[in-house]
């Protein structure tokens, strides 16, 4: 605990300190509360989307079997050259003041293929495999966003700690400190007054 001067404007320095550290805890409680449900509720999302996406490869496997095609249609026709993702469409979001990515969907590139050439299944395998990109990549913002969130959280329940176990049980200390000192001073004061008068009563 650092040293700190026994004077009434020290003692005052420690009061608007105190006052300053009550006030500031209850908004980062309050930060540190909405940051943890925030967390879970991302969690959750991103959990259910998770199985929503594996569920969705279950489906496409059971006919994924006439993939086997693929390997007999010409280059311009072949499944993995007819997805190509351009971008990730996404914006900047603030919670509890922290800036995340929110996910706005996948960007396709416009591939044209034969009608005539391809399998019936092409059609249904770029879908099934689009919306498989697109629950992927919403996965990985949603995780972003737990990790930028979950930093903030840590830092957050840093400063309850330093506030609640360090600086206001310090402050309220020194504050203690303090009085007892200019109490005492304030009674050594007195005493000196008191004998200097009885000497003063017994000169005259």
């Amino acid at each position: 605990m650092p040293t700190v001067k026994l004077t009434k404007n020290e003692l005052k320095k420690q009061k608007d300190q105190l006052k300053r550290y009550t006030r500031y805890l209850p908004t980062l409680l309050l930060k540190k509360q909405q940051l943890q449900m925030v967390i879970r509720s991302v969690s959750k999302k991103a959990k259910e989307l998770r199985l929503k996406k594996e569920n969705h490869y279950q489906q496409v496997f059971s006919w994924i079997d006439v993939f086997g095609e693929n390997s007999l249609l010409g280059k311009n026709e072949k499944l993995e050259n007819l997805i190509v993702v351009d971008e990730i469409n996404r914006h900047q979001g603030n919670i509890a003041g922290v800036n995340i990515p929110v996910y706005d969907g996948l960007k396709f590139r416009d591939i044209p293929y034969n009608l005539i050439k391809t399998p019936l299944w092409i059609d249904a395998a770029i879908d099934a495999l689009k919306n498989i990109a697109e629950m992927d990549a919403e996965v990985g913002i949603l995780e972003r966003q737990i990790e930028l969130l979950d930093h903030e959280l840590r830092i957050t329940a840093q400063r309850v700690n330093l506030f609640e176990k360090v600086k206001i049980p310090e402050t309220k200390e020194q504050i203690r400190k303090i009085r007892i000192y200019l109490g005492d001073q304030q009674t050594a004061a007195v005493v000196r007054g008191k004998i200097a008068k009885n000497k003063l009563d017994k000169v005259s």
